[in-house]
Order: C-alpha cells, then structure tokens, then sequence
C-alpha cells in the first residue's frame, strides 16, 4: 500500500507543469481535482485556470473534473471551461477513476491524475493503475493544512522525498525545458 500513496511526479501548482512534455511522452488525457489543485476549496474557476484549460485542449488533451463534489458544484465550477466531469466520486474508490479513464477513450497509460491530496486523488489513482501528479495544496489565506491526513501526508511525502526517483516517474515533464 505506501507505493500507492507515492505519486509519480510533484509540482507546486498546476501552471508548473510541463504539458508539453506529457504529451511528448505520450499522455494524451489529464484527470484533475478541483478543490486545493485548481483553486482553493470552493473557490470559481480563475481566469487563469480557464485560460490554462483552453491551453490544454488547444494541445490536443482531453480533459476531466474528477471531484467528491455535488454535481451543481462542479456545474458551476465548469460553466466556462467546458470539459467533461464526474461528480460524487466518491474518491479513493477506483470505480470513477476506470469510469474517467473510459470516458475519456483513452489507455491508461496514456492518462495522468493531477491533485493536492495522497489520500484521495493519489491513493485512487494507483488502486486504478494511473499515473498521478501531486501539486501544493492550495489553501485560502492564513488557512493551514489540518486534520490527521494532511498530517499524515506530510509523513508520506518525507518519506518520498528520501528515496531516488525511478524511471518511470514523470519527474522530468515537472520541470520547464
């Protein structure tokens, strides 16, 4: 189970990923949270988020919403940005993971989940053998990481920090050219 929580690369936001260099190695869809990796919990999608998701498509990604949300959340969240979702996911479950990858036609292999949290957005995507992205939490102003998990995650994470990448993370797609 701890290689579950290992995600297969770590940025600090969203906008610090390389995409092109995904799709260079061959992914070709993106599954994102909403909450804490696009914006902060219960947040409107930023015009740069929606600019981002324009940049996206535009690249030739197919994307989806993967969110514990109520589907009126994710509605409105999505009003502008116009790519496929799936609510109440009841995440670290697999089932909506297989059923985004499905979604999207793609492979699995050809697909990355990007979000804040090990236990959710991680978790789920290596139960449903997807590759993940985890990005910086993040939290409304002067807000900090509570609760157990964020505590725990701070743990996993340190332990990840000690060990050697392997081959077949995506650590380099995390980094500008």
């Amino acid at each position: 189970m701890p290689a579950l929580l290992f995600p297969h690369g770590y940025a600090d936001s969203v906008l610090a990923i390389d995409y092109a260099r995904l799709h260079d190695m061959g992914i070709r869809g993106l599954i994102f949270d909403i909450d804490n990796t696009l914006v902060p919990h219960g947040g409107d999608a930023t015009a740069e988020v929606e600019a981002l998701f324009r940049r996206l498509h535009a690249q030739g990604f197919r994307t989806l919403l993967l969110s514990n949300n109520s589907e009126a959340r994710i509605r409105h969240f999505n009003r502008h940005i116009g790519t496929r979702y799936i609510h109440n996911a009841r995440k670290p479950s697999p089932a909506a993971y297989i059923k985004a990858v499905e979604t999207l036609g793609l492979d699995k292999s050809e697909v990355v989940v990007i979000g804040d949290q090990l236990f959710t957005d991680v978790l789920g995507a290596g139960r449903s053998g997807l590759k993940s992205i985890l990005v910086r939490y993040i939290g409304h102003e002067r807000k900090e990481w509570k609760g157990w998990r964020r505590m725990a995650e701070r743990i996993v994470l340190a332990v990840y920090a000690l060990l050697p990448p392997s081959r077949h993370r995506l650590s380099s797609a995390l980094q500008p050219r």
